[in-house]
């Protein structure tokens, strides 16, 4: 079982930046695939962004292309996600997840263990 705890979300002005991070159980097999998912009040969950935990390879739904980063820290089990040019559409819950041997999933429903998921409220 792999456990996911996610950290360091937060109220920023639009326009700001912030990083969150999902660090997963220390000396488990993370998975193939980590992804970063957002649920936002009367929407559905929504893919974020995915990387390879093995390549670094990475993907990212095209409303936070070229403003979201995804990476990875191997020795410290964690992702990371970090959010520049935020704006008010970006408030939501934000989820890591562990996708065990699937590669670059983009759908929720690939994913076996999720975070408890970390709140971004983006302020105008």
């Amino acid at each position: 079982q792999v456990q996911l705890v996610e950290s360091g979300g937060g109220l920023v002005q639009a326009g700001g930046s912030l990083s969150v991070s999902c660090a997963a159980s220390s000396g488990t097999y993370v998975g193939a695939t980590m992804g970063w998912f957002r649920h936002a009040p009367g929407k559905e969950r929504e893919f974020v962004a995915v990387i390879v935990w093995s390549s670094g390879r990475t993907d990212y739904a095209d409303s936070v292309k070229g403003r979201f980063t995804i990476s990875r820290d191997m020795a410290k089990n964690t992702v990371y996600l970090q959010m520049n040019s935020l704006k008010d559409e970006d408030t939501a819950v934000y989820y890591c997840a562990s996708d065990l041997y699937g590669i670059l999933s983009t759908s929720p429903g690939m994913y076996d263990y999720w975070g408890q998921g970390t709140q971004v409220t983006v302020s105008s």
